[in-house]
């Protein structure tokens, strides 16, 4: 009961959220909007629509950037420039809980928006990734949240992972701001 009452007020709090403007600063400086498809996945929509509107992304890094594949960041816990800890980022989440998967016939296309996760498809949490090229092979595995509506070019300039599995090695790209657009 306590659990259907708090993603009640979850999607009830985020309702009017449409998209996500994200300023980007690093190798890559400009804005990222996000149509956030909430017809799709509402429950991961109503998700990081709390995290962005509580301040929750501001600060964090783009932590694992695999060229022609995809940028991932929105781990609030260990993904922050200031007092975060870079070896850890990628495996933190939120205070929220996990989000149960919300796949869909949505396929993984350039600019396509989806939810990061461990091993099982029900652990995404904050975390998500942005495709710089198809994924078809994440069709029916992720959940879909959305789709770049501008600043494919600021995409295309966030800095790449040089590190093992795309990890970010020195000064990564940062989500500066990310505000909820109605």
């Amino acid at each position: 009961m306590f659990k259907f009452a708090a993603v009640f007020s979850l999607m009830a709090s985020s309702a009017l959220a449409s998209g996500l403007e994200i300023t980007v600063e690093g190798e890559a400086n400009g804005k990222i909007v996000i149509d956030l498809l909430e017809d799709v996945a509402p429950l991961h929509v109503a998700q990081i629509s709390t995290l962005a509107s509580e301040g929750a992304y501001d600060g964090v890094v783009f932590h694992r950037v695999i060229e022609g594949f995809m940028a991932q960041t929105g781990d609030v816990e260990f993904g922050r420039v200031e007092g975060g800890n870079m070896a850890m980022a990628g495996r933190g989440g939120s205070k929220l809980g996990d989000i149960k998967a919300e796949f869909s016939d949505e396929s993984f296309e350039r600019g396509v928006v989806g939810m990061a996760r461990s091993q099982s498809p029900d652990s995404a949490n904050s975390q998500f990734f942005i495709m710089f090229a198809p994924g078809h092979f994440l069709n029916g595995q992720y959940t879909v949240v959305g789709r770049v509506t501008e600043g494919l070019d600021v995409l295309d300039k966030i800095k790449l992972g040089k590190g093992p599995n795309g990890s970010v090695i020195g000064q990564p790209d940062v989500m500066k701001t990310v505000t909820v657009t109605e």
